[in-house]
């Protein structure tokens, strides 16, 4: 891990808030000159401290309306039915979010779809025909309160 001193922090934040500032102006905002400033977020990318730089879209302006989170329990916990889960979660741009889970269930998704029914659809017709779900639970978003990327730091 490398070693982030409150430079390094002060830096993070601006970043977590505005991911396409120019080196000037976040060097600016951190106190910085602009070169020992372009050579910690170098040093922040190469240790992969920062993964990328994204934009954060509105889903609802792209007629994404229907979120939720999905519990699932698994058949068994084979490293064929693991990497049969794994596979497929990489390869459908619906489930945005997929982790592992203490508790009764095995994993929690978070998938986002048109409406309800494009939802239930792609519940029933590619997720648990896989044949390797026992259980899920679904549970719909009804409204987001707080939505954030950024970490504390």
């Amino acid at each position: 891990m490398a070693e982030i001193d409150h430079h390094d922090r002060n830096i993070l934040r601006v970043l977590q808030a505005d991911g396409k500032i120019g080196n000037q102006e976040l060097a600016e905002k951190v106190n910085l000159s602009n070169s020992p400033c372009w050579r910690r977020v170098r040093k922040l990318e190469d240790a992969k401290v920062i993964n990328g730089y994204v934009a954060m879209l509105n889903p609802k302006q792209l007629d994404l309306t229907a979120m939720a989170y999905v519990h699932i329990a698994l058949l068994d916990h084979t490293e064929q039915t693991i990497e049969m889960l794994d596979n497929f979660v990489a390869l459908q741009e619906q489930i945005v979010e997929c982790s592992s889970i203490t508790g009764p269930n095995d994993y929690v998704l978070k998938i986002i779809e048109k409406d309800t029914e494009s939802l239930e659809r792609f519940i029933m017709q590619k997720l648990l025909r896989l044949g390797i779900v026992r259980a899920s639970t679904t549970n719909l978003i009804l409204r987001q309160k707080k939505y954030t990327t950024a970490l504390p730091l």
